[in-house]
């Protein structure tokens, strides 16, 4: 019995490791020949990218090679099924004509039709990622050749043209994205025929059209996506769609009032629209919901209040639309809430208890209306009187009339105080308008009543801040294309500054001598009266430490194309080279000294202190990094590059979805205090911070709690030169900035203490003297 069972026990071994290693053999088995001809024969069309190097090797097993975050192959049945490649071909805040552009694209030499044909030969493909590569051009119709695909994903590219309608034809497909790419044909709407879809990703192009009906007939879908295009319409009932948890419509032109929801959505992103009415009372039904933001509307009535009591609800934004009247007082928050913003809108009264707590825990914005709290902040209580829509009733009928003629009384009073306050306007260049209210494409587009009446609520606040204008700067102009021509010397390379996602930077000199510098901004999107509108708000910024808009030059290119080719800016040209190159170097006599960086931080912080209270609510979110700030020939700064995201319309469409809590609240602290903490801190520990931002805030921001953790993160200059009393303050004003409990400092406190700092340090160095 024994022997019996031992030969069995020795059989079953031998069966075990034959089968082992005839499974083995199945897996690491090299492809068919002719795939990977079509592997060898890709990398050649996609022009030999660095991160496909190890294809050249002779002989190598495509499938057995680890996976990376640039490189990813399967193979089943020695056929490729997935091919994920990832690059670095990226074209962000840039123009793009439809033409190969030099180290952003791949080569003129490149079709999108013949690589599309060598794709379809892989024939068992289900998974297709191929993101950043460079690749232009028209997508072809014949994509659907790839019959088996199951997720698509050409994110990032240089693609252009419609999106190819036989895509419908690929029934097997889950996942289609095409983000950030230059599509500019009218929105598909085929949607239906794709049964399994459960992500649709059309984000970042130049679709227009109406919001695709097609869409709310694929209940697979879990993932809407078609934010920063040019959709417009009315939306349809999306309440159908029961496993549609992220709906992302942001950064479009829709119109009418906001869409029925379904139950279980957990991401609502229906911001930078023109939705009009009021927030749905269904929406308190969502319990799912955990992000929701409407800002940059024009919702009017008062948000509903059961909507803080959401179960799951940790983010809420109403910011910059028509809202009015008084929130309830007895409103319940949700204990995972945790931002919510009010701002820019006609609320009265208090806020809610819940709202006013001074806990860190929540973070509420409530500037811009006519609110009881942080007086500030908010506009006197006539500006949000609510004039209140008559009933059109029979017995009403009186007091329509009535309401007609005072509102018509009402509108040619405004009317004539325009036109006076017009001509006022005119002679000045001093004004800044909200960078929030600006961006609100439809609202300046279609809404030049709205638009006259805040100008005349905001003049005082115009009229105050022409007069912290004491520079002699000729008033803003248009220039000709071909006067900027001549003052670069035909943009001669020996003239460019360098070059960033907003574009080249070229010094100029004009005809009368004066030396300016010209950034080649190509833009896209915005019909020319409104940016030509946004660039005059913008000149009228002006500021001692502002390097100040001079001007403006629209190309519009062929005569009866309405796109806006370039635009270019002319700005004061600032002579000193930037910040961050002064504060350390090789050259010891050009490294400023400490009083000479608080100088220049208290300049920066004046500036900012006007870019958000020289006008209510203010210009926010700026570009604020030490190669941002100027040196004039006298040492005395001037911020640059405020502004332009709302010239280029790039504030940041992309809200997040699918990303982490965490995440997700890292950026909404990233503001101007935060930023300018950063520069605080580079400021005394040198320019490497800037290269290691996250990495200084989780190991080394501890260190500072101490003069004796001083010692191992201070720039040693800074120890011998600086007096300690005036360090501790510094440091102290920039460990707030970069408070993550949500009691960040203002910039008025900000300036108070960097100032007070600087008598410090003044009385330090006269003593030693």
């Amino acid at each position: 019995m024994e022997r019996s069972f031992m030969g069995f026990r020795n059989y079953l071994s031998s069966f075990c490791f034959g089968f082992a290693w005839s499974l083995l053999i199945v897996h690491t088995h090299q492809l068919q020949s002719s795939q990977s001809q079509v592997l060898l024969q890709l990398r050649k069309q996609l022009e030999y990218p660095p991160q496909l190097e190890i294809w050249n090797v002779h002989g190598v097993d495509f499938c057995s090679l680890p996976p990376s975050p640039t490189v990813n192959l399967t193979c089943e049945n020695n056929f490729v099924t997935e091919l994920k490649l990832a690059g670095e071909k990226v074209l962000k805040g840039g123009y793009f004509e439809g033409f190969a552009v030099p180290n952003k694209s791949l080569s003129q030499n490149f079709s999108m039709d013949s690589f599309v044909s060598t794709l379809a030969r892989l024939t068992s493909l289900k998974v297709l990622h191929l993101v950043s590569l460079g690749m232009w051009g028209p997508l072809p119709d014949k994509i659907h050749r790839l019959s088996s695909l199951e997720h698509l994903d050409f994110s990032s590219n240089f693609l252009y043209g419609s999106v190819p309608p036989r895509i419908s034809a690929m029934v097997m497909l889950q996942t289609l994205v095409l983000d950030d790419n230059f599509f500019n044909g009218t929105v598909p709407n085929w949607f239906d025929a794709l049964k399994n879809l459960t992500v649709l990703s059309l984000r970042n192009n130049r679709l227009r059209g109406e919001f695709p009906s097609s869409v709310k007939s694929v209940n697979t879908l879990s993932e809407v996506i078609l934010s920063g295009n040019e959709i417009d319409g009315k939306l349809p009932d999306l309440s159908g769609l029961r496993n549609l948890h992220v709906l992302n419509l942001s950064g479009n032109k829709l119109s009418s009032g906001l869409p029925a929801l379904p139950k279980g959505l957990v991401m609502a992103f229906l911001n930078n629209n023109s939705f009009s009415g009021q927030v749905p009372k269904e929406y308190s039904q969502l319990n799912d919901l955990q992000y929701l933001d409407v800002s940059f509307n024009s919702l009017r009535g008062v948000p509903p209040s059961a909507l803080f009591s959401l179960p799951n609800i940790s983010y809420l934004s109403f910011a910059s639309n028509m809202m009015s009247g008084s929130l309830p007082h007895d409103v319940d928050c949700s204990s995972k809430l945790g931002f919510v913003d009010l701002s820019n809108n006609r609320l009265r009264g208090s806020l809610p208890t819940c709202l006013n707590s001074k806990s860190g825990d929540l973070i509420v914005h409530s500037g811009g209306n006519c609110l009881s709290v942080d007086s500030q902040h908010q506009h006197a209580e006539s500006y949000c009187l609510e004039i209140r829509e008559a009933k059109q009733s029979g017995s009403g009928g009186k007091n329509v009339g009535v309401m007609v003629g005072v509102i018509g009384g009402g509108v040619a009073a405004l009317v004539l105080l325009a036109s006076v306050f017009l001509i006022l306007f005119t002679r000045y260049c001093c004004q800044g308008m909200s960078e929030q209210h600006l961006l609100h494409k439809q609202g300046l587009d279609n809404s030049d009543a709205r638009f006259s009446s805040e100008i005349l609520t905001s003049a005082r606040y115009i009229s105050e801040a022409a007069k912290i204008n004491a520079q002699s700067l000729p008033p803003c102009r248009s220039f000709s294309f071909e006067e900027l021509k001549v003052a670069s010397n035909n943009f001669d390379e020996a003239s460019l500054l360098g070059e960033g996602s907003y574009g080249k930077l070229y010094r100029g000199r004009l005809d009368n001598g004066m030396q300016v510098t010209i950034r080649c901004l190509p833009s896209r999107k915005y019909s020319i009266r409104n940016l030509r509108l946004r660039l005059d708000l913008l000149a009228k910024l002006r500021h001692p430490h502002l390097a100040c808009l001079l001007g403006h030059c629209i190309d519009g290119g062929v005569r009866d194309d309405p796109r806006i080719d370039k635009v270019f800016l002319i700005y004061e040209y600032v002579p000193n080279g930037n910040f961050q190159a002064r504060l350390s170097g090789n050259n010891p006599a050009k490294v400023l000294s400490w009083s000479k960086r608080l100088a220049v931080l208290i300049g920066v912080a004046r500036a900012v202190h006007f870019l958000h209270t020289g006008i209510i609510p203010g210009f926010f979110n700026n570009r604020l990094k030490t190669n941002n700030i100027l040196l004039n020939e006298h040492g005395m700064a001037k911020l640059s590059d405020y502004g332009l995201s709302v010239i280029s319309g790039e504030i940041d469409q992309d809200v997040g979805e699918g990303e982490s809590p965490r995440s997700r609240q890292r950026r909404i602290f990233e503001d101007d205090a935060y930023s300018f903490g950063f520069i605080i801190m580079e400021s005394f520990v040198g320019p490497s911070i800037a290269r290691r931002r996250e990495a200084f805030l989780l190991n080394e921001m501890a260190s500072l709690n101490s003069q004796d953790g001083w010692q191992h993160i201070v720039d040693p200059f800074i120890l011998t030169t600086s007096s300690r009393e005036s360090l501790s303050i510094v440091i102290s004003i920039a460990k707030k900035c970069m408070s993550f409990d949500g009691s960040r400092p203002s910039f008025e406190d900000i300036l108070w203490n960097l100032e007070y700092a600087a008598q410090v340090q003044a009385t330090a160095d006269a003593e030693q003297k």
